[in-house]
């Protein structure tokens, strides 16, 4: 089931807001109202909606003072909503940040239209930025390296590449998905799919031993890859 949209309708008029209060509603809309800059605020502090209905001619603070304080505190869509059509307030609207503007009177159907589309807009931006934070979540910090799991790369701090065999991209790989948790020797090799590594040669170590001097800020004092006595090892975030 969709997420309910919340919307704020700013408006003096109480027949304004009572209008759109019950067409929004009507639609499957959470519609809040607000007569003046100072309840906005108030309503503001209870809740950030996901598009708010900005009236130009509040008494007082106008409705352009306000969209520039919206917009410089919230991620919100903001249409403005003005009874004159000048093309001058149409500029000014979309220049103190809003995302679009209609004159009164409007059509609601049209009005309706754009709210959607500004909802579209912040919703294609959400997900670009999850998209994105899912990107970094891909990159693996390794103390004083980066590890990329999709290009199977190592990265030093200066950001060169630091070679590293397919056997020990493997063991990153593994410590990477599985931090703060002691690894023995034997499910590295599991974990790892090279059961033609034998657990008693040492191959492990080895590894680890030739892994270290890549990753931490002293390889003589190991507290990235840490020995854990009488299992195994273990990755440490952040050491």
């Amino acid at each position: 089931m969709a997420e309910q949209k919340t919307l704020l309708v700013v408006d003096d008029d109480p027949d304004i807001r009572d209008l759109l209060s019950e067409y929004l509603e009507g639609l499957g809309y959470a519609v809040t109202t607000a007569e003046s800059a100072e309840s906005m605020r108030a309503a503001l502090g209870e809740a950030v909606p996901d598009v708010i209905l900005l009236d130009v001619g509040l008494p007082g603070e106008d409705g352009l003072s306000l969209a520039r304080y919206v917009r410089e505190r919230f991620e919100v869509g903001i249409i403005m909503v003005s009874g004159a059509g000048e093309t001058v307030d149409r500029i000014i609207g979309l220049e103190v940040g809003a995302d679009d503007y209609v004159a009164k009177p409007f059509d609601l159907r049209e009005l309706h239209a754009r709210i959607k589309s500004v909802l579209r807009r912040y919703q294609r931006s959400a997900e670009a930025e999850a998209a994105k934070s899912a990107e970094a979540t891909r990159r693996v910090r390794f103390g004083t390296a980066t590890l990329d799991l999709d290009s199977c790369q190592l990265f030093g701090p200066d950001g060169a590449e630091v070679p590293i065999t397919a056997m020990e991209f493997e063991l990153l790989k593994v410590f990477a998905e599985r931090p703060n948790r002691p690894l023995s020797r034997d499910q590295l090799l599991n974990l790892t799919q090279n059961r033609d590594w034998d657990p008693y040669d040492r191959s492990i170590d080895i590894r680890i031993a030739r892994l270290r001097p890549k990753v931490e800020p002293d390889p003589a004092k190991p507290t990235v890859l840490k020995t854990v006595r009488g299992m195994g090892y273990m990755f440490v975030p952040n050491a």
